[in-house]
């Protein structure tokens, strides 16, 4: 198929060769041979006039012209997906389709099991596939590579919109039997006290919690950092150590765990959890039928939280 004289499916492979900056690794993810990928950037080095991938050292690296064509063609192979694979009318009861879905461990520990509960029986040909956050994940949202981001609204992209899903409080949690936790807890007793912190990907981004404290001013002694916040009730078990937690995640912990909870001793903003999509989809029926589903399944879940707290 060419469009005034371009094969369209060279978009597909300069797609993968700019990804990749590596021919052997575009071939794999192409299904290509590499000879054949190899064709394909010659071809394509013909078309725009320039060298697109240009070898420094043992690695190839992307020339300007490449790097100007990277986010246009991004987009421009979203927007083919949406419109190749949007259906005329979204019916969930009979839609074969996979979200993928980038979010912490706290939203898949908090509401995974009840969204896919939900989903099977209202939607049983929708799949979820859902990826932890890492250091590329605004890369795969702004190539199309995933459907929804969701984040605390202070780390979204600029570049694409997002809607809100729900907005979460933070408790300070710890062990039962830590006698910090049977007294009112001042700002004093908070920063003495040692805790359980969260990092997020490679180069350690900061959480919602740790930003907020940040920008109140408190310092903390960190005696255990760890990647995941489903872990850190596990390691207020049996400690005197303490941990700021999202009010969700905690509340659900303390019924396998010998864990309670306690206010914040200093003002902290509630974190406004947003689910980030690509520009080309605000208009996906599926995916604003997804949102829908996160929304009930959370009014739910904080509707028995009501009843179990009365």
């Amino acid at each position: 198929m060419r469009f005034k004289g371009l094969d369209l499916n060279l978009l597909v492979a300069l797609e993968a060769l700019l990804a990749e900056a590596n021919v052997s690794r575009a071939a794999e993810r192409l299904h290509l041979s590499q000879p054949a990928a190899s064709a394909a950037l010659r071809r394509l080095r013909a078309w725009f006039g320039d060298p697109l991938l240009i070898p420094q050292g043992k690695r190839l690296m992307l020339t300007p012209c490449a790097l100007r064509l990277r986010p246009q063609l991004a987009e421009l192979i979203a927007t083919i997906d949406v419109f190749a694979n949007q259906p005329t009318v979204f019916d969930p009861a009979l839609t074969q389709r996979r979200f993928r879905i980038v979010s912490s461990d706290f939203l898949a520990s908090v509401l995974l099991r009840p969204l896919a509960g939900a989903i099977a029986r209202a939607a049983p040909g929708i799949e979820l596939e859902v990826l932890f956050p890492d250091d590329n994940s605004d890369e795969l949202l702004e190539r199309g590579e995933i459907d929804l981001l969701i984040s605390p609204q202070e780390f979204v992209s600029p570049s694409n919109p997002y809607r809100l899903l729900f907005e979460e409080q933070h408790v300070i949690a710890g062990w039962a039997g830590n006698p910090m936790m049977r007294e009112p807890l001042t700002v004093e007793k908070f920063a003495a006290a040692s805790h359980v912190s969260v990092r997020l990907g490679q180069v350690t981004r900061l959480t919602f919690a740790e930003a907020q404290l940040r920008a109140l001013g408190i310092v903390r002694r960190e005696a255990v950092i760890v990647p995941s916040f489903a872990m850190v009730p596990d390691l207020l078990v049996g400690t005197m150590r303490l941990a700021i937690m999202h009010e969700r995640l905690a509340r659900l912990a303390a019924r396998t765990s010998e864990i309670v909870t306690a206010p914040l001793p200093f003002p902290f903003v509630p974190m406004r959890e947003v689910a980030q999509f690509h520009r080309t989809r605000a208009d996906d029926a599926g995916l604003n039928w997804l949102l829908g589903e996160i929304r009930h399944v959370v009014r739910e879940l904080d509707q028995e939280g009501d009843k179990s707290a009365a």
